[in-house]
């Protein structure tokens, strides 16, 4: 399966929506012309617009406030449509009754949230009474090497990102690549902008390498490295930034954050230039390696006491001055999960205070977390990683 990227809130392949009347008529057409661009056949297409009208109607009739994501996922030869539903509120007491079969509200479309399950290749629902509730659904082609795509599993990271109020563009972005040496060049050009995933990173298969026959860091454990970066202001200068580093970093042969932090130095000269951290997980021999340089918040999180430990980045800008690298070793201790986000996050947000936050998908775990901890006024990024299994 080759890799698998989802471009993150601002580019062509990602349309927000928030909480407002016309709502379920926006997602819809949205989503109609989303699964015609990406090649789903017509009834495939059928179905992803019903189900995005039902999650949409929800959204709007009984949540206080929220959001849509509608993005594109795709492999090498594939791609699949995705969304996404966060609101603040009032929640499910019941989830097991939303999903059964026959259960719909009179204000919904009628054919309730378990038919959208069964329509969806992944789906995942994290429901708080009182707090709100965050859905995911992905739908890719009703053919034989979509139900491939569909059956690889999951990435072992994702993420989302969200521009500021008034702006078209974010300049948060994140990526992930699989660990080890050089890898021969992807199958495809990197895409500009987006979260690359490679999904052999949950299989444990390596790309094949050029000239070296030693093992590099994590090579044949499913190790795999993780970039976020914050590009410097807003709009389209910091988005242009934060695409760049994307690039860069999928293009790069660097294997040592360290050593990508400095090819992204390099790359990112010629313009606004940010805050970048990047994170080698070997989930294999329980370790992470960090180093960051800029406000890009980095925590490990122990899943099953909730407590997490900050990852230090030094003051400086990727692209204008960088310091001396400081790369630091952290445990990862068994069920943990990394996190990287941006300073439009407040970094205040604890895992007990949101049950079950890294038991979902890592998706959901990251809007849950946009949710929780996001702030209108700055762009917003957040990236989950699986850590040690």
């Amino acid at each position: 399966m080759g890799p698998v990227t989802a471009a993150p809130a601002g580019y062509e392949d990602t349309v927000w929506f928030r909480h407002s009347d016309s709502l379920p008529a926006a997602a819809r057409t949205a989503a109609r012309q989303l699964a015609h661009r990406i090649g789903l056949l017509p009834e495939r297409a059928a179905e992803v617009a019903l189900a995005v009208s039902e999650a949409a109607t929800n959204l709007r009739r009984h949540a206080a406030d929220g959001a849509m994501v509608l993005r594109v996922v795709r492999t090498d030869t594939e791609a699949a449509l995705e969304f996404l539903t966060v609101d603040s509120g009032p929640g499910m007491t019941d989830v097991p009754a939303a999903l059964a079969d026959g259960y719909s509200s009179g204000s919904t479309l009628g054919i309730g949230l378990g038919a959208v399950a069964r329509l969806a290749d992944a789906f995942d629902l994290h429901s708080l009474p009182g707090r709100g509730t965050v859905l995911t659904a992905r739908f890719w082609n009703r053919t034989p090497a979509g139900r491939a795509a569909a059956a690889a599993g999951e990435p072992a990271a994702a993420g989302l990102t969200r521009p500021m109020s008034g702006q078209e563009l974010c300049g948060d972005a994140w990526a992930v690549r699989p660990a080890g040496p050089t890898p021969l060049p992807d199958p495809v050009p990197a895409r500009p902008a987006g979260g690359a995933l490679d999904w052999s990173v949950l299989t444990n298969r390596v790309p094949r390498v050029q000239g070296s026959a030693e093992p590099g860091p994590g090579e044949g454990s499913g190790a795999f490295l993780l970039m976020f970066c914050d590009g410097l202001g807003h709009g389209p200068l910091a988005a242009r930034a934060a695409s760049d580093a994307v690039a860069a970093f999928h293009r790069g042969p660097a294997q040592r954050p360290e050593q990508v932090l400095a090819d992204l130095h390099r790359v990112l000269r010629a313009g606004r230039g940010g805050a970048v951290a990047v994170a080698l997980v070997e989930p294999a021999a329980a370790r992470l390696t960090f180093c960051g340089v800029g406000n890009v918040s980095a925590f490990v999180v122990d899943t099953a006491t909730g407590a997490r430990r900050s990852l230090p980045s030094s003051p400086g800008i990727v692209g204008h001055q960088l310091p001396a690298p400081h790369t630091v070793r952290q445990d990862l201790p068994p069920g943990s999960a990394v996190v990287l986000h941006s300073d439009g996050l407040t970094d205040r947000w604890r895992a007990v205070d949101v049950p079950g936050l890294f038991s979902h998908l890592p998706v959901t775990a990251a809007a849950l977390l946009l949710r929780e901890a996001g702030v209108r006024r700055d762009d917003a990024g957040v990236v989950v990683a699986k850590g040690a299994w």
